[in-house]
């Protein structure tokens, strides 16, 4: 039974320090479903402290040591991704299948790709007459989001713990279950007392707790570009490092020569994976203007083919967003996009047809936009997707770069040398060419307004590492 009313601080479950909660509701629903305790300063400064304690002697910690350590979390990870899949399901909306095999699958992922960076990783390295050491940062706050909770904390929490780093985790109060059984998980595996703790909490209140705290070294934080740079303001005062990965708004460039039927059916199925609720959703797919009405049309077949619906039910494609808030935002951004003259090709305001409850939104395609309307302008994180069209290559790299974000590009081209060659003008810190997926083994992050820092693999690691030059390391 996963205790939702606790906190794991210090390698235990305790109290919060004052009683407060929250429900939490299946957006599949509109139920809540239970409650889930909320934290405060005090129980920042007592996870801290706890951190902190755990540092002197984690950080002290071999090669060896971590890599058993990493090892265990993942063997025992393996036998709780059930449990995990349908905490995500139930708390986010994800299609249950989805949920067990992508959503857990990701955390799982990132676990291992990080063991096998930290078996090979040179934490040493000789320059000149000096040494180079790489050690851990400190003490990390980390404040993970909803849409793909497993992914985000694992991607922050295996490096953290091969660098030898100590850490409070501030997850989503949408979806605190997969969090705190992740706990379950560090505590059976031996993780040391300290060295992870985990507090639930709203942002206003946990969240900027640990952005402000002194004793903590550093802020890895993953969300809206709004919260990101109140995060880095708080943070500012105490001068530690800050990571962030922020918000999307990422361009799909298809070329003239492309394989049309696979790259607009690909961006679109791409776009309403998690019910578009992913940072890194190519939301504005930019085409040839002389193709628009043929791409609007296969666009469409795709759009009419994806089923919103029950999460546990079989035949379901995409499940509700996360909330009624962001219900009554994609709604709100979809009447402006009808408002504003775009046309509207699959889907619309209101909810999908049988459907009477719960938070879903109709898989929607607009096309004839134009890029300073505000659905190719803001981050929509709902199955909405915008196509441009483009003069021509230049025009169509000159609209993919004109925004405000840099998270991510897509570039779909007769042949691979001619997608590369495009793409290297994307200005964004993850560009995927002809349809292939993130390795996690490369670095993921933004340009500009959609964050600063990388995640995964070795860039991962080094995130939470300090350089230090060691003068006369070897001097007799």
């Amino acid at each position: 039974m996963v205790n939702r009313m606790q906190f794991y601080i210090d390698g235990a479950w305790v109290d919060p320090a004052v009683k407060k909660s929250t429900p939490v509701v299946n957006p599949a629903t509109e139920e809540a479903m239970y409650e889930v305790a909320l934290g405060s300063k005090a129980d920042v400064d007592k996870a801290v402290a706890a951190a902190r304690r755990a540092f002197e002697t984690y950080s002290q910690t071999s090669r060896e040591e971590r890599v058993a350590l990493l090892t265990k979390v993942m063997e025992v990870y393996k036998t709780r991704m059930k449990d995990i899949g349908a905490a995500v399901s139930d708390e986010m909306g994800a299609p249950l299948p989805m949920a067990e095999r992508l959503q857990a699958g990701a955390g799982l992922g990132h676990i291992a790709s990080t063991l096998e960076v930290l078996k090979n990783y040179h934490f040493e390295e000789p320059v000149g007459s000096a040494m180079v050491v790489r050690e851990p940062v400190g003490v990390i706050g980390m404040i993970t989001p909803w849409n793909w909770p497993l992914n985000q904390i694992a991607c922050k929490v295996a490096p953290a713990l091969a660098a030898g780093c100590t850490m409070i985790l501030k997850p989503s109060e949408f979806t605190p279950t997969s969090a705190l059984i992740f706990a379950e998980i560090l505590h059976e595996a031996g993780v040391p007392k300290g060295v992870f703790n985990l507090i639930n909490g709203l942002g206003p209140e946990v969240g900027a707790a640990m952005s402000e705290h002194p004793d903590i070294d550093m802020i890895s934080f993953t969300g809206s570009t709004r919260a990101g740079v109140d995060v880095a303001k708080r943070a500012a005062p105490t001068v530690k490092r800050v990571s962030q990965e922020l918000g999307g708004k990422s361009p799909n460039v298809i070329l003239e020569g492309a394989d049309l039927a696979k790259a607009v059916t690909g961006g679109v199925m791409h776009m309403f994976n998690n019910s578009g609720q992913s940072c890194n959703a190519p939301s504005r797919m930019i085409v040839p203007l002389s193709k628009m009405k043929e791409v609007a049309a296969i666009a469409k077949s795709v759009a009419d083919k994806t089923k919103a619906g029950d999460p546990r039910a079989e035949g379901t494609t995409i499940g509700p967003v996360v909330s009624r808030i962001q219900w009554d935002k994609i709604q709100t951004l979809i009447q402006k996009g009808i408002d504003e003259g775009a046309t509207l090709v699959a889907g619309g305001p209101g909810l999908p047809e049988g459907v009477n409850k719960g938070f879903y939104v109709r898989p929607t395609i607009f096309a004839d936009v134009t890029n300073d309307m505000t659905i190719a302008r803001e981050e929509i994180f709902g199955p909405v997707l915008t196509i441009l069209g483009a003069k021509d290559e230049e025009d169509a790299v000159k609209i993919a770069n004109d925004t405000p974000y840099g998270l991510a590009g897509y570039v779909f081209a007769d042949t691979v040398e001619h997608a590369r060659k495009v793409g290297r003008r994307i200005r964004a810190g993850n560009v995927n060419l002809q349809g292939q997926p993130n390795d996690r083994t490369a670095p993921f992050g933004g340009y500009k307004q959609s964050g600063n820092g990388r995640e995964w693999g070795k860039y991962g690691l080094e995130e939470y590492l300090e350089v230090k030059a060691v003068a006369g390391y070897n001097a007799a």
